[in-house]
Protein backbone atom coordinates (compact mmCIF):
# COMPACT_ATOMS: atom_id res chain seq x y z
CA UNK A 1 0.00 0.00 0.00
CA UNK A 2 1.31 3.31 -0.15
CA UNK A 3 2.93 5.53 2.41
CA UNK A 4 0.96 8.68 1.22
CA UNK A 5 -2.43 9.92 2.79
CA UNK A 6 -4.99 9.62 0.60
CA UNK A 7 -7.35 12.04 -0.07
CA UNK A 8 -10.77 11.17 1.54
CA UNK A 9 -13.27 9.95 -1.25
CA UNK A 10 -15.79 12.31 -0.26
CA UNK A 11 -13.45 14.77 -1.73
CA UNK A 12 -12.60 13.05 -4.87
CA UNK A 13 -14.10 15.33 -7.87
CA UNK A 14 -12.36 13.59 -11.16
CA UNK A 15 -12.05 9.75 -11.81
CA UNK A 16 -9.28 9.00 -14.23
CA UNK A 17 -9.80 5.83 -15.90
CA UNK A 18 -6.81 4.04 -17.87
CA UNK A 19 -8.80 1.89 -20.53
CA UNK A 20 -6.60 -0.97 -21.48
CA UNK A 21 -6.54 -3.46 -18.28
CA UNK A 22 -9.00 -1.31 -16.66
CA UNK A 23 -12.20 -1.05 -18.35
CA UNK A 24 -11.17 -3.76 -20.53
CA UNK A 25 -9.49 -6.78 -19.91
CA UNK A 26 -6.33 -5.68 -21.44
CA UNK A 27 -6.61 -8.19 -24.33
CA UNK A 28 -6.05 -6.52 -28.17
CA UNK A 29 -8.00 -8.03 -30.65
CA UNK A 30 -7.58 -7.87 -34.00
CA UNK A 31 -9.31 -8.36 -37.37
CA UNK A 32 -8.00 -9.41 -40.72
CA UNK A 33 -8.29 -5.87 -41.76
CA UNK A 34 -5.99 -4.72 -38.56
CA UNK A 35 -9.15 -3.29 -36.64
CA UNK A 36 -8.53 -3.60 -33.31
CA UNK A 37 -11.88 -4.77 -30.88
CA UNK A 38 -12.49 -4.13 -27.42
CA UNK A 39 -14.58 -5.48 -25.22
CA UNK A 40 -15.91 -3.18 -22.47
CA UNK A 41 -18.08 -4.52 -19.52
CA UNK A 42 -22.11 -2.99 -18.99
CA UNK A 43 -21.52 -2.77 -15.41
CA UNK A 44 -18.73 -0.71 -15.50
CA UNK A 45 -20.28 1.74 -18.00
CA UNK A 46 -23.20 1.77 -15.40
CA UNK A 47 -20.77 2.69 -12.34
CA UNK A 48 -19.65 5.14 -14.59
CA UNK A 49 -23.11 7.14 -15.27
CA UNK A 50 -23.68 6.92 -11.68
CA UNK A 51 -20.83 9.00 -10.88
CA UNK A 52 -21.34 11.50 -13.68
CA UNK A 53 -24.79 11.71 -12.25
CA UNK A 54 -23.96 12.30 -8.61
CA UNK A 55 -21.21 14.94 -9.99
CA UNK A 56 -18.18 13.18 -10.19
CA UNK A 57 -16.47 13.85 -13.60
CA UNK A 58 -15.06 11.15 -15.40
CA UNK A 59 -12.26 11.30 -17.55
CA UNK A 60 -10.41 8.40 -19.69
CA UNK A 61 -6.61 8.80 -20.35
CA UNK A 62 -5.56 5.72 -22.72
CA UNK A 63 -1.73 5.60 -24.26
CA UNK A 64 -3.62 3.70 -27.35
CA UNK A 65 -5.97 5.13 -29.64
CA UNK A 66 -9.50 3.60 -30.60
CA UNK A 67 -12.36 4.24 -32.63
CA UNK A 68 -13.85 1.73 -29.81
CA UNK A 69 -13.01 3.89 -26.88
CA UNK A 70 -14.44 6.77 -28.18
CA UNK A 71 -17.92 5.28 -29.57
CA UNK A 72 -17.90 3.88 -25.80
CA UNK A 73 -17.01 7.29 -24.44
CA UNK A 74 -19.50 8.81 -25.92
CA UNK A 75 -22.10 6.47 -25.55
CA UNK A 76 -21.55 7.00 -21.86
CA UNK A 77 -21.80 10.68 -21.83
CA UNK A 78 -17.84 11.16 -21.00
CA UNK A 79 -16.95 13.98 -22.16
CA UNK A 80 -12.77 14.11 -21.66
CA UNK A 81 -11.09 11.29 -23.08
CA UNK A 82 -7.38 11.36 -24.17
CA UNK A 83 -5.92 8.60 -26.29
CA UNK A 84 -2.29 8.13 -27.83
CA UNK A 85 -1.08 9.81 -24.77
CA UNK A 86 2.32 9.38 -24.01
CA UNK A 87 2.26 11.67 -20.26
CA UNK A 88 -1.27 10.85 -18.41
CA UNK A 89 0.19 13.28 -15.20
CA UNK A 90 0.70 15.97 -17.90
CA UNK A 91 -2.70 15.54 -19.18
CA UNK A 92 -4.12 14.80 -15.87
CA UNK A 93 -2.93 18.60 -14.89
CA UNK A 94 -4.31 19.99 -18.32
CA UNK A 95 -7.70 18.65 -16.87
CA UNK A 96 -7.83 19.79 -13.72
CA UNK A 97 -6.32 23.51 -14.72
CA UNK A 98 -9.20 23.48 -16.89
CA UNK A 99 -11.92 22.57 -14.11
CA UNK A 100 -10.10 24.66 -11.26
CA UNK A 101 -9.18 21.31 -9.50
CA UNK A 102 -6.33 20.23 -7.70
CA UNK A 103 -5.00 16.71 -8.89
CA UNK A 104 -5.29 15.57 -4.81
CA UNK A 105 -8.92 16.09 -5.89
CA UNK A 106 -8.61 13.57 -8.08
CA UNK A 107 -8.67 9.21 -8.35
CA UNK A 108 -7.19 6.85 -10.92
CA UNK A 109 -8.09 3.52 -11.58
CA UNK A 110 -5.19 1.77 -13.25
CA UNK A 111 -3.16 -1.68 -14.03
CA UNK A 112 0.38 -1.34 -15.04
CA UNK A 113 3.36 0.03 -14.41
CA UNK A 114 3.39 3.03 -16.92
CA UNK A 115 0.54 4.35 -14.17
CA UNK A 116 2.63 4.73 -11.51
CA UNK A 117 3.81 8.52 -11.93
CA UNK A 118 -0.35 8.85 -12.26
CA UNK A 119 -0.72 7.15 -9.08
CA UNK A 120 1.77 9.13 -7.37
CA UNK A 121 -0.30 12.71 -9.05
CA UNK A 122 -3.48 12.32 -7.80
CA UNK A 123 -5.18 12.13 -3.90
CA UNK A 124 -6.43 8.41 -4.41
CA UNK A 125 -4.77 6.07 -6.50
CA UNK A 126 -7.07 2.66 -7.00
CA UNK A 127 -6.09 -0.77 -8.94
CA UNK A 128 -8.04 -3.63 -10.57
CA UNK A 129 -7.31 -7.05 -9.44
CA UNK A 130 -5.23 -8.17 -12.05
CA UNK A 131 -3.20 -5.47 -11.89
CA UNK A 132 0.71 -5.61 -11.68
CA UNK A 133 2.64 -6.45 -8.21
CA UNK A 134 4.03 -3.20 -7.95
CA UNK A 135 0.71 -1.37 -8.73
CA UNK A 136 -1.25 -3.20 -6.40
CA UNK A 137 1.61 -2.33 -3.66
CA UNK A 138 1.23 1.46 -4.76
CA UNK A 139 -2.31 1.59 -4.39
CA UNK A 140 -4.58 2.93 -2.11
CA UNK A 141 -7.13 0.66 -2.81
CA UNK A 142 -7.41 -2.72 -4.87
CA UNK A 143 -10.80 -3.90 -6.57
CA UNK A 144 -11.84 -7.87 -6.17
CA UNK A 145 -12.75 -8.21 -9.81
CA UNK A 146 -10.27 -7.83 -12.45
CA UNK A 147 -9.67 -5.04 -15.67
CA UNK A 148 -12.60 -4.87 -17.83
CA UNK A 149 -14.87 -7.10 -15.39
CA UNK A 150 -16.73 -4.71 -12.99
CA UNK A 151 -13.12 -3.43 -11.18
CA UNK A 152 -14.88 0.31 -12.28
CA UNK A 153 -17.68 -0.38 -11.34
CA UNK A 154 -16.34 -1.74 -7.56
CA UNK A 155 -14.45 1.86 -7.00
CA UNK A 156 -17.42 3.71 -8.50
CA UNK A 157 -19.60 2.03 -5.56
CA UNK A 158 -16.68 3.15 -3.02
CA UNK A 159 -17.12 6.67 -4.19
CA UNK A 160 -20.64 7.03 -4.04
CA UNK A 161 -20.65 5.47 -0.43
CA UNK A 162 -18.12 7.65 0.79
CA UNK A 163 -20.68 10.23 -0.57
CA UNK A 164 -23.69 9.05 0.96
CA UNK A 165 -24.90 8.60 -2.07
CA UNK A 166 -27.56 6.13 -3.10
CA UNK A 167 -26.73 3.40 -6.00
Amino acid sequence: MSTRRPTPLRKIALLALDVDGVLTDGRLYFTARGETMKVFHVRDGHGIKLLMASGITVAAISGRRSPAVGTRMRELGVTTVIQGCADKVAALQRICAKRGLSPLACACVVDDTSDLPLMSAVGFAAAVADAHPLVRSAAHWIAGAPGGRGAVREFADELLRARSVQH
